[in-house]
Formats: structure tokens, C-alpha cells, sequence
């Protein structure tokens, strides 16, 4: 597959879903979907707020889909709009992660400040960014590569119908390009 080919084709997808393609869309709900439940996650929301969530950045989403002039900046746009409506259901305020809290339900004294947890939310958001972008056949890979427990190359090769000697090389290919995706880069450059 090319390198733009993916890229091609959440642009098609795009284009598709504007002119009422509702498969197009179905499409691309399906295809960011794990980033929204990402952030979503991270901000430790309860099921029914978590649903309300998704929903609001979908119909943002439909709201704001033909203003959109590059497809490859959506996994970025979801993912700022998915922050910001968990923000906004917290009415502002700042979660505290539980694993940041003593064995009394406090902040412990030895967690990292709100910047650690920052920029660790943002080169999750890169990475996830980039996860989105990537070639249907590498992403599933890379997926299937950090499943716990680890499953074996034979049992990767099943699944996707690829060759146990195509694995690594695939699995390099995919981690260049989320090296070299914008939303990594700009970490870098901090």
C-alpha cells in the first residue's frame, strides 16, 4: 500500500460521509472511535457521562465536518474536541488520576505535578493521533502487537493473514511513520 493511500482514504471517507454517505460515516466513527474512548478513559468518566462524551464530539463532528479543509488534521480535531467536552462536563475542574492518590483517597506527596500529567496526556494524544493515521494493515498490527498477554508472531500471522516474515518489517514501517507523523514531531520539538 502506498503511503498516502490511507491518508486518500479518510479523505474519501470524508468527502463521502458530507455528500450523506451514511456507511462513509459509520466508517469513520468506527475507524477513531479508540481515540475518543482514549481521552475518555484518561479522565476517568462514568459510562453514561463517557456516552454523552462521544456523542457530543460525533455531533460536533457532523457540525464542523465540510470545514475541515485537511483530513489528515481529523485524528487531531477529535482529539481536541474530546478533551474539551471532558473538560467542559467537569465544569473545569481538574481530575485527579487514582493512581495519584495515597491509600487514604489524598494526593500523594510523590506523584509527579500536573505538568507530567500534561505533557504525558498530550504525547498520548500524539501517539494515538498518529495510530489513527496509519495504513489500516499496520495499525491492526501495532494493535495486536501490544496485546496483554503478548501474542505469539504465529497467532498475529493467523489473524491478519500475513506472513510471521513480513511481521517486523511491517511493524518498522509503521512505527517510522508514527515517528515522523506532525503531532510526535511537535513533541519533539518542545
Amino acid at each position: 500500500m502506498e503511503p498516502d493511500a490511507d491518508e486518500d482514504a479518510v479523505a474519501t471517507l470524508v468527502a463521502r460521509a458530507l455528500s450523506g454517505d451514511a456507511a462513509a460515516w459509520d466508517r469513520l466513527v468506527e475507524r477513531f472511535l479508540p481515540l475518543v474512548l482514549s481521552i475518555v478513559r484518561r479522565h476517568r468518566l462514568q459510562d453514561a457521562e463517557a456516552q454523552d462524551v462521544a456523542q457530543t464530539v460525533w455531533l460536533r463532528l457532523v457540525e464542523h465536518l465540510g470545514a475541515i479543509r485537511e483530513p489528515r488534521a481529523l485524528p487531531g480535531w477529535i482529539a481536541t474536541t474530546t478533551r474539551h467536552e471532558c473538560h467542559h462536563l467537569h465544569g473545569g475542574r481538574c481530575v485527579v488520576p487514582s493512581e495519584d492518590l495515597d491509600t487514604r483517597g489524598r494526593p500523594d506527596d510523590d506523584t509527579p505535578g500536573p505538568e507530567h500529567r500534561l505533557l504525558q496526556g498530550e504525547r498520548h494524544d500524539a501517539l494515538l493521533a498518529a495510530l489513527a493515521e496509519l495504513p489500516e494493515r499496520q495499525r491492526a498490527l501495532l494493535l495486536l502487537l501490544i496485546e496483554d498477554p503478548p501474542l505469539p508472531y504465529e497467532e498475529i500471522s493467523r489473524r491478519l493473514d500475513m506472513p510471521v516474515g513480513s511481521i517486523g518489517p511491517t511493524r518498522a514501517r509503521a512505527i517510522a511513520r508514527i515517528r515522523t507523523h506532525r503531532a510526535v514531531q511537535a513533541l519533539l520539538e518542545v
